[in-house]
C-alpha cells in the first residue's frame, strides 16, 4: 500500500509526542492525553509501553528525547507520483484539495491509462465553474447542517424550486454523476447536481421536517472463486458498502451485499466487471438482469 492509515496513526502519534518533547517537559500524563486524541483505544497500551521499555531508543522512559528538532515525515518519491496521479483527476477540484509541490513530479499514472466501458458518456462537467461552486456550496451545507433553497430543472426543462436539508453526496460510477440526497422536502429527495440551476441559504426561513430519503434495499448474493485475489478484489471494490461474507471451502466464498435499488444497474456493471470468478446466486431477477446485459453485449460483439 502506498499509504496506510492504520500505521501512519501511529506514526503520527509518536511524532507529536518527540514533537512536544523537544518544545517542553512532557510528563506521562501529557504523552497519555497526546495517544488518547491522535491515536485508536488500545494505542495507549502499546505506545506507553514501548515508551516505558525503551523499545524506540529515540525518547527515554522519563519523556525525554535526545533529539533537537521535531520530527518531519516527508513523502516518498512514490507516494509524490500518486498524489501527481489523484491531481490530474477532474473531480478532485470539486473539494477545493490544492496539490502544492508536485511540478516537477511524474505522475504514476493518467487519465489515458483507463479504458472504460459501460458508462453513460454525459457525465456531469467538472470543469464547469458554476457547477464546481454549487457543489462547494451544498458541501459546506451538508458540514454545517444548513437548509437551502434550489433552483433546477425538471425532466421537461421547467424551474422548479424547493427548500430542503441537504444531507449527503453520492456518487454514480455508471452516470459519472453526482447527486444530492436532501431530507424536508417529500416530492424531492435525489437531486442530480447538473440540474441545479442556483442554490443558496434559506435564511431561517425553512425549519426541515424529520422526513429523510429511505431508498429500498435489496441485498444480491455472489458466489467468488478465489483465484487471482477476486475475494480481495471484490471486498475493496465493495468497502463502502454493508456485506457479509462466508466461507464455502479454501476457494470458494458466498457474499452478500446490500445496496440501493435505484443503483441496480451500477451493481449489474460492477459485478460483470469481474468476469466469471463472481457468479450472481440469488435474487433470480438480479441474475436476470445480468443475463439480459451480457447477451445484449453478446448481440453487439462486445466480448
Amino acid at each position: 500500500m502506498i499509504f496506510s492509515e492504520l500505521y501512519s496513526v501511529y506514526y503520527n502519534t509518536v511524532a507529536k509526542i518527540l514533537s512536544a518533547m523537544v518544545e517542553s517537559n512532557v510528563d506521562s500524563k501529557t504523552a497519555q492525553k497526546i495517544v488518547e486524541e491522535n491515536a485508536f483505544g488500545d494505542s495507549a497500551f502499546t505506545i506507553m509501553n514501548a515508551i516505558k521499555s525503551e523499545k524506540w531508543q529515540v525518547m527515554t522512559r522519563d519523556f525525554t528525547t535526545a533529539i533537537e528538532h521535531k520530527p518531519t515525515m516527508p513523502l516518498t518519491t512514490l507516494q509524490k507520483r500518486w498524489l501527481k496521479s489523484i491531481s490530474l483527476d477532474p473531480r478532485i477540484k470539486l473539494f477545493g484539495v490544492k496539490f502544492e509541490g508536485f511540478d516537477d513530479v511524474e505522475p504514476l499514472f493518467t487519465q489515458e491509462d483507463y479504458y472504460v466501458f459501460d458508462r453513460y458518456n454525459d457525465g456531469d462537467n467538472y470543469e464547469d465553474r458554476t457547477y464546481v461552486g454549487r457543489f462547494r456550496y451544498l458541501l459546506n451545507a451538508i458540514r454545517n447542517k444548513t437548509p437551502v433553497k434550489i433552483n433546477m430543472k425538471n425532466v421537461r426543462g421547467q424551474n422548479i424550486y424547493a427548500k430542503c436539508l441537504p444531507v449527503r453526496l453520492e456518487y454514480s460510477e455508471k452516470d459519472d454523476k453526482f447527486r444530492l440526497i436532501t431530507s424536508g422536502c417529500r416530492f424531492l429527495t435525489v437531486i442530480n447536481l447538473s440540474k441545479i440551476v442556483s442554490v443558496a441559504r434559506c435564511n431561517g426561513e425553512f425549519t426541515p421536517k424529520e422526513h429523510r430519503h429511505q431508498g429500498r434495499m435489496d441485498t444480491v448474493t455472489l458466489k467468488i472463486t478465489d483465484d487471482r485475489n477476486a475475494l480481495e478484489r471484490v471486498m475493496l471494490h465493495f468497502a463502502h458498502f454493508e456485506k457479509q461474507a462466508e466461507k464455502l471451502d479454501r476457494k470458494h466464498y458466498l457474499v452478500h451485499i446490500k445496496y440501493d435499488h435505484a443503483d441496480e444497474m451500477e451493481m449489474v456493471i460492477r459485478i460483470l466487471s469481474f468476469g466469471p470468478l463472481v457468479e450472481v446466486i440469488e435474487p433470480e431477477p438480479f441474475v436476470e438482469l445480468m443475463k439480459n446485459k451480457l447477451q445484449k453485449q453478446f448481440d453487439c460483439k462486445i466480448k
